[in-house]
């Protein structure tokens, strides 16, 4: 395919300063619960589904965070900070890009028009919407993993300048997807005159074995808008955890295109016919606003609203400044739902094209006669066969080498391509990206053992798939082996030879309290919560002995460091948690009051504190915590945890500011 323009498009860096919160360290303890996921329905509901969709809920469900880290180090105390972006612009659309936060699109301007064609957040706040933890709202994010928003939110990925199909230049993201051990790539191409930002996705499968894949493109637009997508019905799923089929637009005698008419969170999957084109839109009331649209691999489309109700409007405020106005989010992804995930076969890949551009169509109206109207302009506009020609003239670049790097990402994908031996042309993982975080596991890759740690601290990230597990397994047998072992077999559903494999960490020479601690995790889930509060309290003891010890010995203030400060806050609230839960409560404030100040003034530990004071009897203090005021900043999405706290403590209304109820009350 020819294009009838020439090529001008520039891409460049540039610095974007904006209030941001502090994303802090990791949580250092391996994630070994089942995870948090909100986004799941009973098996009975899946009896009145399609078959495939059926099968694809019940494909391969993500049971476990593992190898990724859970991301809850950051605060809510927002200043100024500089954030590098790249910048793509062709004279017609300026498009800006965060590389050190999975590549989210921040900004998407029709430059004749002036007009912002997504939701820009005005600030950087971290909260628990990812499925590791950290997420900021805003933009255009590339989802990718499992049902959730990805694991990346918040993480570098690679950049580099690539040749475009129209001689021009492109701007190529990429990363390796650990959940699910997936190469990725986003290709962003601004061809000259064109309204239209294309963006060229592929996924790559290079193992032996079928590989589970998940993608949705999540793009917040502000909400005053209404929604225009071609579907007579849709899969509705709330906070209750029900998905339903219902019509479009109206339900329950209300215009549900319409963001502020649902009172709930809610996502509403749209049913697109097989033979209608893939699009979705959100139209202000001028009749201006931004269109979506693609090649027909990706076949689901969404809307997501907060509600007009207290809880939706509460998380509004909590993700950007209150009096910014709000947003919804317009979907597309590889599925018809966000539940669920598609085969993609041994040795193999699944590409598609999107486009993004402003778009004009009446948004008012009966909806028969807004959608055939609104298609005609998106043919006059962007005829569907320029899309899939579009596709096609890409994909011979999709393997073309990458220039200019422009942004680092992680080094796990040039440790997986070292293990394999892998060719994956067009995203290169070079061994010059590995870090400190990947030495051990090259160590064991090329030496058969795990080195001794240089300094003194919490053990790294353990790496769980079946290749390293039998690695760790023929390792020689020390402290550190047999933790990052037992790890790994709890992962692989093998918890009694973890539980062996831990048992025998802490005969060894080495830091007792990680075996402790992932222990008594292991007597939580085998449902033994006295002898996991014994081991709560004795893993933090002997974490902070240890600390205390590394800080002696060193002479400097080493124990104090933000990643010892992350361990001893993170166990500490653990144990706090687990011994309360077998009224021990004596026990918990032992914890609580070896926690740093710091620690304590904290929001969640705050939360953590009035229950503690409760449980002690000291009822009053427990609600003066609550009147001083706190906030969580790592409140998880769907979490009601204040609320119950709030009802034992008074029968007075929740206080606005502890609203984030995204449900019906039950």
């Amino acid at each position: 395919m020819r294009f009838p323009w020439g090529s001008v498009t520039t891409i460049r860096h540039e610095e974007l300063t904006l209030p941001a919160a502090h994303l802090g360290p990791d949580n250092p303890l391996p994630p070994l619960r089942p995870l948090d996921e909100m986004h799941r329905i009973e098996d009975r509901d899946k009896e009145d589904l399609p078959r495939d969709m059926a099968r694809q809920i019940g494909y391969a469900p993500l049971h476990s965070l593992l190898p990724v880290r859970v991301r809850d180090g950051y605060d809510r105390r927002r200043e100024p900070r500089t954030l590098g972006t790249l910048v793509i612009e062709n004279g017609r659309l300026r498009v800006t890009v965060l590389p050190s936060l999975g590549g989210r699109i921040a900004s998407l301007v029709h430059t004749p028009s002036g007009r912002e064609l997504l939701y820009r957040n005005p600030v950087f706040q971290p909260a628990n919407f990812a499925l590791n933890g950290a997420w900021f709202s805003g933009g255009i994010e590339w989802n990718i993993g499992a049902t959730g928003h990805t694991t990346l939110s918040c993480a570098p990925v690679h950049a580099a300048r690539v040749p475009a199909p129209d001689g021009g230049e492109m701007l190529r993201l990429w990363e390796w997807e650990r959940l699910r051990d997936l190469p990725f790539q986003v290709d962003l191409w601004l061809p000259d005159g064109s309204d239209f930002l294309y963006v060229g996705v592929r996924i790559r499968n290079p193992h032996e074995t079928p590989v589970p894949a998940y993608w949705w493109s999540n793009i917040a637009v502000p909400e005053e808008c209404r929604v225009l997508a071609p579907a007579e019905e849709a899969w509705h799923f709330g906070y209750e955890r029900r998905l339903r089929r219902v019509p479009v637009p109206v339900h329950d005698g209300v215009d549900r295109t319409y963001p502020f008419n649902s009172t709930y969170p809610a996502d509403y999957f749209y049913e697109v016919p097989d033979e209608r084109r893939r699009w979705i839109a959100a139209q202000e009331a001028d009749g201006h606003g931004l269109v979506q649209t693609s090649t027909d691999v990706l076949r689901g489309r969404k809307l997501f609203v907060w509600g007009s109700g207290p809880g939706g409007r509460r998380w509004q405020e909590w993700l950007t400044e209150p009096g910014t106005g709000g947003y919804c989010e317009i979907q597309a992804g590889l599925a018809r739902t966000q539940l669920e995930h598609v085969r993609t076969e041994p040795e193999s890949e699944v590409s598609w094209l999107e486009a993004y551009g402003p778009f004009e169509t009446p948004p008012e109206g009966e909806w028969p006669e807004v959608l055939g109207e609104a298609e005609r302009r998106l043919e006059a506009v962007l005829p569907r066969a320029h899309v899939d020609a579009a596709h096609a003239a890409w994909q011979p670049y999709a393997d073309a080498e990458p220039g200019e790097r422009l942004a680092t990402g992680s080094g796990w994908g040039a440790l997986e391509v070292l293990r394999a031996g892998w060719k994956l042309p067009g995203t290169p993982f070079d061994e010059n990206t590995l870090g400190p975080q990947q030495e051990p596991w090259l160590h064991l890759l090329r030496a058969g053992s795990l080195p001794a740690p240089p300094t003194a601290g919490p053990p790294g990230d353990t790496l769980v798939a079946p290749h390293w597990r039998d690695m760790l397994e023929t390792a020689p047998e020390t402290g550190l082996t047999e933790y990052h072992l037992g790890v790994a077999q709890w992962h692989a559903g093998d918890r009694a030879q973890a539980v062996r494999s831990w048992e025998r960490g802490l005969r060894a020479a080495g830091p007792a309290w990680p075996h402790l601690r992932c222990l008594a995790v292991a007597d939580q889930e085998d449902r033994h919560p006295e002898r996991a509060a014994d081991r709560y309290a004795a893993a933090f003891d002997a974490l902070c002995r240890e600390r205390d010890e590394t800080e002696g010995e060193a002479g400097t203030d080493v124990g104090e460091g933000p990643v010892w400060q992350a361990a001893v806050a993170a166990l500490g609230r653990e144990a706090v948690e687990a011994l309360l839960a077998v009224g021990r409560t004596g026990d918990a404030r032992s914890v609580w009051e070896r926690l740093e100040p710091d620690t304590r003034a904290r929001g969640r530990f705050r939360l953590i504190e009035a229950g503690l004071l409760l449980a002690e009897g000291r009822r009053d203090e427990a609600r003066a915590v609550f009147d001083a005021g706190f906030e969580v900043a790592d409140l998880r999405e769907g979490d009601e945890a204040v609320g119950r706290l709030w009802a034992a403590l008074t029968d007075e209304p929740l206080p606005g500011g502890h609203d984030f109820r995204m449900r019906p009350s039950p």
